[in-house]
């Protein structure tokens, strides 16, 4: 998997983590509420800032290689999905819509970016790269 779909996964992954784990820490453990940063909405600007670049980087990559319009869709949905919560946020979906919404679109981010390697990948498998002769 090249590292860029790997670090769109990873950061869609963390974001899923933040938005159903964290609420549950904080109401076990109070005193965590001290790290504002974890528990703020810029934390999920700054994923979103950070994947947005990746993940446009590895799906026009790859559809160059594998021409799969249904990886650029479930990857565009999944970031669009979650530049919407980012901009109205619980204002418009509520606290539970938000955490939902968010989950979704990083599932589809990640989906997507799961498709693009394994299409990579089978081309890859069907045309290989000819080795170059060093003489």
């Amino acid at each position: 998997m090249n590292l860029a779909d790997r670090s769109a996964i990873f950061l869609s992954t963390l974001c899923m983590i933040h938005c159903l784990v964290l609420p549950l820490i904080l109401i076990l453990l109070p005193t965590l509420t001290t790290l504002t940063f974890f528990s703020d909405e810029r934390f999920h600007t700054w994923l979103l800032y950070a994947v947005l670049p990746i993940s446009a980087f590895a799906v026009v990559l790859g559809y160059f290689h594998h021409r799969s319009w249904l990886v650029v869709l479930i990857t565009s949905m999944g970031m669009g999905v979650l530049v919407t919560v980012a901009i109205f946020g619980h204002d418009v979906f509520g606290e539970q819509g938000e955490v939902i919404a968010s989950v979704l679109g990083s599932i589809l981010v990640a989906y997507g970016h799961i498709i693009n390697f394994k299409a990579r990948r089978q081309l890859s498998q069907c045309h290989p790269v000819s080795a170059r002769s060093t003489s």
